[in-house]
């Protein structure tokens, strides 16, 4: 009788998973949209659902305000009854706005999945406290792992205190950004160009080192792709900016410097101070500071210098290497400047996430082993 009896409940918990799941990668999806454009909040996505119909669905607004949870239940006038399925744990906390978790308790909403918890100590786990207590049943961890990987920027700003940072190169088979005489527009094809467009408009920051600045005064913002909210463009340099491209854009994407003492700063950027040694910014320092003033996630873009430092440092979250079927030569400059690696246990270690064709050249994604 037993056994009779727990089939039919074994099929019904399979469906209900399969539900969830199909109703979070929805909420998952939404949420990818908001990322580079909410920092210093999470990119939250969020789904109300009765009797299998979608009554309600966003993402946390550009700049942070409002959350997920509320631009949906804006979409339904009436939510009793509903399931929410959001990306995050709903915040408990009162801020500009009120609790999300209560905001989901007052419009009625009787079940809540929740993809992944929220770290920050002013929810962290508060949030399905609150929805408990009322009564709303909670079931926590569908998609957990994509939820994790999505929120990584959020999480590292809170936890270790800095962002999360992407290390893009692109370069030749042999491993060189030029040649010898500097040139190096352009070693990837187009298509591989616009993904790297795509990668800016999901990062909050880009950034470059002052030598790259210096020998091509780029403007690394978001193009083509029609995005309304461009990335701030972060600069590692010891030396005053003279970039006429990133000046005349700065009122579109705004130019951070990170900096040691004594540096003249000009007045359309703003200024992050860190600590410097012998004119080496601190890297681990300058992150902080970064992360102190909102930011989550980085996309760093080279040089080489600067690449090696983030690796020597162990910055690296994410190392995305573009591969060009071209060679340069020894002669041409590298992609790296030196680690002073003496023994192969001490090389910076990363695990292979992803590989595809991009056009012409070859993408490898890695990930911090």
């Amino acid at each position: 009788m037993t056994l009779t009896n727990s089939f039919p409940n074994c099929v019904r918990m399979q469906n209900q998973k399969k539900t969830d799941t199909r109703f979070m990668a929805l909420a998952l999806m939404l949420g990818r949209r908001g990322m580079g454009r909410v920092w210093p909040n999470p990119a939250v996505g969020c789904v109300l659902v009765r009797n299998g119909a979608i009554l309600g669905r966003g993402r946390t607004a550009d700049g942070g305000r409002p959350h997920a949870e509320v631009v949906a239940l804006a979409q339904t006038g009436d939510a009793r009854g509903a399931t929410a399925y959001v990306t995050l744990e709903p915040c408990a906390h009162t801020g500009q706005t009120g609790p999300c978790a209560q905001a989901l308790i007052d419009a009625g909403v009787t079940r809540v999945v929740v993809a992944t918890t929220d770290p920050d100590p002013r929810v962290s786990g508060q949030g399905i406290a609150m929805l408990r207590g009322a009564g709303v049943q909670v079931d926590v961890g569908i998609c957990a792992a994509k939820a994790d990987a999505d929120h990584a920027g959020f999480f590292s700003r809170i936890t270790q205190k800095r962002p999360f940072l992407t290390l893009k190169i692109a370069s030749t088979l042999d491993g060189r950004i030029a040649t010898a005489t500097g040139e190096s527009q352009w070693i990837t094809g187009p298509d591989a160009r616009r993904a790297v467009h795509m990668m800016r408009a999901r990062h909050d920051a880009v950034m470059v080192g002052g030598g790259t600045v210096r020998a091509d005064d780029p403007t690394l913002t978001v193009r083509g792709l029609g995005v309304s909210r461009q990335p701030v463009r972060v600069i590692v340099s010891n030396a005053p900016l003279v970039a006429p491209n990133l000046q005349a854009s700065v009122a579109n994407s705004p130019v951070w410097q990170c900096h040691g003492p004594d540096v003249a700063i000009p007045d359309w950027v703003t200024s992050i101070a860190c600590p410097a040694s012998d004119g080496t910014i601190n890297l681990v320092a300058a992150m902080a500071a970064l992360a102190e003033h909102g930011i989550t996630r980085v996309f760093c873009e080279g040089g080489g210098a600067l690449a090696a430092s983030l690796l020597s440092a162990g910055l690296v979250d994410d190392l995305v290497v573009f591969h060009a079927g071209c060679v340069i030569g020894h002669d041409g400059i590298p992609s790296l400047a030196g680690l002073g690696v003496q023994a192969l246990a001490d090389a910076p270690r990363f695990e292979l996430a992803d590989v595809r064709a991009v056009g012409p050249d070859i993408m490898h994604r890695w990930t911090r082993a």
